[in-house]
């Protein structure tokens, strides 16, 4: 698969964590085009549901075969209240589970509704941690018959583990991994098996969750001494915090794209501005060591 290196996360557009308006989340996604961005994901339970409408409202007035988009499968979006999630929305919906043939199916047409797309580019199996029988025997070979059919480009699997996602490397045949918080300078999980792995298998990995909600983006006073010491060694070659945490992933070949979100268009200039930043390789020596 041939990947840009840089390309929008979708969770802030869902509020993640925090609300941000219709009219802010529209100027993430401008941002995010005018800055070069030309890949974006999503998913349906980014605040359920919320994240795809955003999105989609922007993309489809853009050149469609000017960008790539992806997005999940194995949460439904069904009305009433249920399990508490990380995104500011109303409680009158929940995510339900779902990686049967018929589910699949249901989500990737509920996601084309409500992005106002005729296709996507990726699927992904979206955290089957809890799930891995059905997520590989059902979700994942009806992925595989939507990419046989030509229904979509790419399939993959998107979690934030690297143990099951090993095993779907070995059981299937991905197109690309979606690895979020395994593969940072604060954690590195992913190195010792998954990547290597996946640079042998020619499977590209896309590295997300790179900032740990924003400690290695902006530190706060109280950050942990591990983010402080980065920042510190950073600051010592005049390289910003996020250029390292956005940097990081890509050393290893395996890796071919970063995904970064963001709640303002402000953010998303910064981000691409510090994603451009030169790092001297005594820096990295480093920080990885």
């Amino acid at each position: 698969m041939t990947l840009p290196a840089l390309g929008l996360g979708g969770g802030p557009l869902g509020n993640y964590l925090r609300p941000i308006s219709e009219a802010q989340a529209e100027a993430v996604v401008e941002a995010a085009w005018e800055a070069g961005i030309r890949r974006f994901d999503t998913a349906p339970f980014y605040g359920l549901g919320l994240s795809e409408r955003r999105l989609g409202r922007v993309l489809r007035g853009l050149p469609r075969t000017e960008f790539v988009i992806s997005t999940k499968v194995g949460r439904l979006v069904r009305p009433g209240p249920g399990a508490p999630v990380p995104f500011a929305v109303p409680g009158d919906r929940h995510a339900e589970w779902d990686f049967s043939r018929d589910g699949v199916l249901r989500s990737v047409a509920d996601s084309l509704d409500r992005l106002g797309l005729d296709h996507v580019d990726t699927l992904l199996i979206h955290d089957p941690d809890q799930h891995w029988p059905q997520a590989l025997d059902e979700g994942f070979a009806t992925l595989a018959e939507l990419r046989a059919q030509g229904v979509v480009k790419a399939i993959g699997v998107g979690m934030n583990q690297s143990k099951m996602l090993v095993e779907f490397v070995r059981h299937a045949d991905p197109d690309v991994l979606l690895a979020a918080n395994q593969v940072t300078l604060l954690r590195r999980s992913a190195f010792e098996e998954l990547l290597p792995l996946c640079l042998s298998r020619g499977i590209p990995v896309v590295a997300a969750s790179l900032f740990h909600r924003g400690d290695l983006a902006a530190p706060p006073p109280d950050a942990p001494p591990e983010v402080r010491r980065y920042a510190e060694a950073c600051a010592r070659h005049g390289v910003p915090l996020a250029t390292a945490a956005m940097r990081f992933p890509l050393r290893h070949p395996a890796v071919r794209s970063i995904l970064i979100g963001a709640h303002t268009p402000e953010q998303v200039a910064s981000n691409v501005a510090d994603f451009h930043h030169p790092v001297p390789e005594a820096l990295w020596h480093e920080l990885e060591t």
